[in-house]
Formats: C-alpha cells, sequence, structure tokens
C-alpha cells in the first residue's frame, strides 16, 4: 500500500502541475507561431518576387516601343526617299526632248550673192561667144534654180541679170514691176562683142 500523502504533499504536486501545464501550453504556442510566420515570411517573398517579374515586364515592354518607333521612322524615311527618286527622273525626261529638238534643226543655207551670179552669166556669155553664137537668153527662174534650187533667192538673181546687160542687149519679158523682180524676167544677151567698151545698159538711156 502506497504511504499517505500529506495534506502539503498534495498541495505542492498541484502546484507543480499547474505551473508545468502553462508551460506546455507556451511551447505549443511557440511551435504553432513559429509556422505562421514561416508562412508570413513566405508570402511576402512571393509578393516581392511578382512585383519584380512584373517590373521586368515593364521595362521589356518599354525597351521594345522605342525599337519599334524606330523602325517605323526608318520605313517613313525610305518611303520619303522613293518620290524624290521619280522626280528626279521625271525632270530629266524634259532635258532629253530638248536635245532631239536641237539635233532636228536645219542647217543655216548661205545664199549666193550678186557677185556670184553675175559670174555665172558672164561665164555663159564668153561659152556663147566661143561657139560664136550671136546672142542667149537667160530667164530668172531657171537661172535661180540651176544655181541654188530651192532656196529663195530671186530677187539677188534679177539683180545680177540687170547688171549684165550692156549696150544692145534687151528684154523678152520685161516685168511691170519697177525693181524688175519677177521669175518671168527674160534678157537676151548679144555674145558677138564682149569688148570692155560697151557700156552698161542703163547708162545709155
Amino acid at each position: 500500500m502506497p504511504a499517505k500523502k500529506t495534506v502539503k504533499a498534495a498541495e505542492k504536486e498541484t502546484e507543480v502541475k499547474v505551473e508545468k501545464k502553462p508551460a506546455a501550453k507556451k511551447t505549443t504556442t511557440a511551435k504553432k507561431a513559429a509556422p505562421a510566420k514561416k508562412a508570413a515570411t513566405a508570402k511576402t517573398a512571393a509578393k516581392k518576387a511578382v512585383k519584380v517579374e512584373a517590373e521586368k515586364a515593364v521595362e521589356t515592354t518599354e525597351t521594345k516601343k522605342p525599337a519599334a518607333k524606330k523602325t517605323a521612322a526608318k520605313k517613313t524615311a525610305a518611303a520619303a526617299k522613293k518620290p524624290a527618286a521619280k522626280k528626279a527622273t521625271a525632270a530629266k525626261k524634259p532635258a532629253a526632248k530638248k536635245t532631239t529638238v536641237k539635233k532636228v534643226a536645219k542647217p543655216q543655207v548661205v545664199k549666193k550673192t550678186v557677185k556670184d551670179y553675175e559670174d555665172v552669166i558672164n561665164w555663159k556669155k564668153g561659152e556663147a561667144h566661143a561657139m560664136d553664137w550671136l546672142y542667149i537668153e537667160i530667164n530668172a527662174n531657171d537661172l535661180l534654180t540651176e544655181v541654188e534650187a530651192g532656196v529663195d533667192n530671186l530677187e539677188t538673181t534679177c539683180q545680177a541679170i540687170l547688171n549684165c546687160m550692156l549696150e544692145g542687149d534687151g528684154f523678152i519679158v520685161e516685168p511691170a514691176e519697177e525693181n524688175k523682180v519677177s521669175d518671168k524676167l527674160t534678157v537676151r544677151y548679144y555674145c558677138d562683142n564682149l569688148s570692155e567698151d560697151r557700156r552698161k545698159y542703163f547708162d545709155v538711156l
């Protein structure tokens, strides 16, 4: 049989038990508090990681936007250059037309002078004299066609025909015009005597 405990001993045991119970509760609460703190720290760490990732995503998007702007600027610059090239080609075309016009331009015709026609008439008179011909007849239009066909130089031709007339020569066809310029002007030159002593036709009148 166990010995009976005294009242004091029983009180002591109860006090010890009472003191032990709160200690046990503290340890359990401490143990429970420790996992709760760990969970809280884990949540804050997760939140920080999410924020960091979000900031990185924002930075990447911001860095991509300037690149897109640069490419757009390049495209606009390239598009602006194309019309300039077209204008340059369009501006060159009229220059080519001007050069073709200059090439087609007709060369300037040098007309014969009165002295040139006088030499031709005197040569014809000398040839007729050598062949013992009494006279020759020269028409203005025929002479002009013979010397320079297609050239408008009738006035010079008629002036040379009149200058070569000597005393005794005469008109076959005398134009009504005062200056006697006509394609119908026709003169008969006597070639039997071509002496320098013969006076000019208009000096005798």
